[in-house]
């Protein structure tokens, strides 16, 4: 028997659709239902190691935890991390297998790959009562639909009723959502459902004429409109909005639990990945956290951390172009604390040889901490334990980069000298009792009368942000009629919008 399903798409990328099918998977596993998520194809360089060594979005690993199931690499078989302008790192059910031109990818290889999405989809909906899937940037990316596997492609192959979200916080989205559907074709209109509107402010009764005239126009029904809240946002795929440096990703700043609050400067480097390993430390009371690129926004930080990177090279000349690398390592030299992490890691090392990632060979680092990296082709993808500080910790281990540590004291699988400390380990910081010992050794450090609050749970903090996704399905989309899409398709005899899609 084969479970029901759904396609969460949008008018545009950023529409919501990842908290959208979240919310979703939330709000179905607590009326019993057996329910996974499933994205054909991401792009993103905020990814997950499963427990089976797979990597995978981190936004369907956190959809995973919304069904209150194991991530697995069959909820997203295909994973694109851009190592730049031109190309990307294809990774298949969770293994890089090369990295291909835009051109390249769109040209033949996707379609290739339409037959291994369609099993991955197809055994989850044998397993599970219900799949949600999330769609990729727009339907109606008419250049693109020749060869998609993450939008239409899926949907007409698994006769997938789509429902499409739109956020009004932008402006146009009637506009959009009109347009949308007029611009596919007869047979993709088809299975287009309906709208939700997403991020919407004032009063609801306002939009109910446009809602009824957008009935009217398109033969489709609004779903629903969500209200807009702050703080909701999960793992983005698309990456952090660096036009918004200076700003708390997602969260208000609460009144420290000490004295003092603790600030952390962020470096924005180049391809950066996995920047959510962060929200940790935004998540505790006094903790500022943001985002910068110039070596003076460094001055008055308690905390540098320098992130993973999917180009460790390109962003250690980012670095010093800027003259952030000057100004990290006179702060190492007057010891104050720098934390590096993976390609952040590598960089503050002696250094690098380089003939996978940017095929630049050897690279002299920032030579801070007594470390030399070496790129191998196989990739690291890895579940560690371990202790720190005293305290039990969790990660993740995401890189190509081998590193040969000849000195300082053991951190994690990495070391530290004086007040820098360095580690491949991803997420090491979402463990509750190493990030409260971590921060108190920064604090003193930094002569903050700063002091971690004693129950500050990561865990729990994400469950309730999930719980909110949840209840705004509840609370504000029709759900009988969600749950009727979801077990039967769309509904039959939908018009068709012209002019469609053109030849």
């Amino acid at each position: 028997m084969t479970g029901g399903g759904l396609l969460v798409a949008g008018t545009t990328s950023d529409a919501g659709k990842s908290v959208v099918t979240a919310g979703i998977c939330r709000w179905l596993v607590r009326q019993g239902v057996k329910v996974a998520p499933f994205k054909a194809q991401n792009m993103s360089l905020n990814s997950f190691v499963t427990r089976e060594g797979a990597e995978i979005g981190r936004a369907q690993a956190m959809q995973a935890q919304a069904c209150r199931v194991e991530p697995t690499a069959l909820m997203n078989p295909v994973l694109l991390k851009p190592g730049g302008e031109q190309s990307s790192q294809v990774v298949l059910l969770g293994k890089p297998v090369g990295e291909l031109s835009a051109r390249g990818y769109h040209g033949g290889r996707q379609q290739q790959l339409l037959g291994t999405v369609l099993e991955c989809l197809a055994e989850l909906r044998g397993t599970y009562d219900a799949v949600i899937c999330e769609g990729a940037g727009s339907p109606a990316e008419i250049n693109l639909r020749r060869t998609d596997i993450v939008n239409m492609g899926i949907a007409r192959n698994a006769g997938l009723p789509v429902l499409v979200v739109g956020d009004i916080d932008r402006g146009g989205v009637f506009a959009s959502f009109f347009g949308t559907v007029a611009l596919l074709s007869r047979q993709d209109q088809e299975l287009i459902a309906g709208f939700l509107v997403n991020k919407f402010r004032g009063d609801v009764s306002l939009l109910e004429p446009g809602l009824d005239m957008l009935h009217d126009l398109t033969g489709r029904r609004t779903y629903g409109v969500l209200p807009f809240r702050h703080g909701l946002g999960i793992d983005e795929e698309d990456g952090l909005r660096i036009s918004l440096r200076g700003a708390v990703r997602e969260s208000e700043v609460s009144s420290p639990f000490g004295e003092d609050v603790l600030r952390v400067a962020v470096c924005a480097v180049p391809l950066m990945s996995n920047f959510t390993d962060v929200d940790a430390l935004a998540a505790e009371p006094g903790v500022v956290v943001r985002f910068v690129d110039r070596p003076e926004e460094l001055a008055d930080a308690d905390l540098v951390v320098v992130p993973g990177t999917r180009g460790t090279v390109r962003a250690l000349e980012w670095l010093r172009e800027r003259g952030l690398a000057r100004a990290l390592v006179r702060r190492a030299a007057e010891g104050r604390p720098i934390l590096g992490i993976c390609g952040g890691f590598q960089l503050l090392g002696e250094h690098i040889e380089d003939d996978v990632e940017s095929r630049r060979g050897q690279v002299e680092g920032l030579g801070v901490l007594p470390v030399r990296v070496r790129f191998a082709r196989e990739k690291t993808l890895t579940r560690p334990v371990g202790e720190a500080l005293g305290e039990p910790v969790e990660g993740y281990e995401i890189h190509h980069g081998v590193a040969e540590v000849t000195g300082g004291e053991p951190f994690l699988d990495g070391c530290r000298v004086g007040r820098t400390w360095g580690t491949h380990w991803h997420g090491s910081l979402e463990s509750d009792g190493f990030r409260r010992a971590f921060l108190r050794e920064v604090a003193a450090a930094a002569g903050r009368r700063f002091v971690p609050a004693p129950d500050t749970s990561f865990a729990a903090l994400r469950e309730e942000q999930l719980d909110r996704l949840g209840d705004l399905i509840e609370q504000h989309a029709d759900t009988d009629a969600l749950w009727r899409l979801i077990e039967s398709g769309a509904p039959q005899g939908l018009p068709f919008i012209p002019p469609g899609a053109p030849a």
